[in-house]
């Protein structure tokens, strides 16, 4: 078994049992739960695969990962609610996994093939496409995009794999550790990337036009009272 192997296995398991967690979080019967799973274990490879121009079919050739993302979301959804609870307190760990875990797999799927550039995007797009999916379609705004620092680390590491700098197995499992360790750390320690809110400004700006206004009308009413 082959490194490439090694961190898809973990990648599907972790991302399946995320997305069968947040199916049934979101009440969905376990036909959802499983489609919720196989769309976030599988989801960002297959975005990966269109841009990168691999063709889509080569999915139905990855028979050991369908049945092993459809084995990890049947205990998934078998297992005990207060084990349930007991995963959802380290959610973040189990997401951190697939992430460092999809983002090298993805690096290692185009690094010889493409130029620098696609491998960095391609082990973005492995990282957290499934992720994205998994959120569009539970409803919810998609963790890459609201959360702490997110893609910056799947991108960060397909560099490091598409500039040679981790070529062999122990200095990749050593890449892994270091992107999950960096993703606990935004998450503790709640690293986030520049933003502004667009619906803070107006909100303060329509606040500010309420209070001039109500004071032209105070000043308005002084004055007509002197007359």
């Amino acid at each position: 078994m082959d490194v490439f192997t090694i961190f898809s296995i973990i990648g599907t398991i972790a991302f399946a049992v995320s997305g069968a967690i947040v199916a049934m979080e979101e009440e969905y019967d376990i036909l959802g739960v499983y489609v919720l799973g196989l769309v976030t274990a599988f989801g960002g490879g297959v975005i990966r695969n269109l841009l990168i121009g691999v063709p889509v079919t080569t999915l139905w050739t990855q028979g050991m990962l369908l049945k092993t993302a459809v084995v990890a979301m049947t205990i998934a959804f078998i297992l005990p609610v207060r084990w349930i609870q007991h995963w959802r307190r380290s959610e973040a760990f189990f997401d951190a996994i697939g992430l460092s875990a999809f983002a090298i797999q993805g690096a290692l799927y185009a690094t010889g093939k493409h130029p620098l550039s696609a491998v960095i995007v391609a082990a973005m797009l492995t990282g957290i496409g499934g992720g994205m999916i998994r959120d569009v379609l539970a409803g919810r705004k998609p963790l890459v995009l609201r959360d702490e620092i997110y893609a910056v680390w799947a991108m960060l590491a397909g560099a490091a794999v598409g500039l040679g700098w981790f070529e062999t197995p122990i200095e990749l499992l050593a890449l892994f550790i270091v992107v999950v360790a960096f993703r606990m750390m935004s998450v503790h320690y709640k690293w986030r990337l520049p933003r502004r809110s667009l619906k803070y400004a107006l909100a303060q700006s329509v606040h500010q036009d309420e209070h001039q206004q109500a004071l032209a009308a105070d000043q308005a009413a002084k004055k007509g009272d002197r007359l």
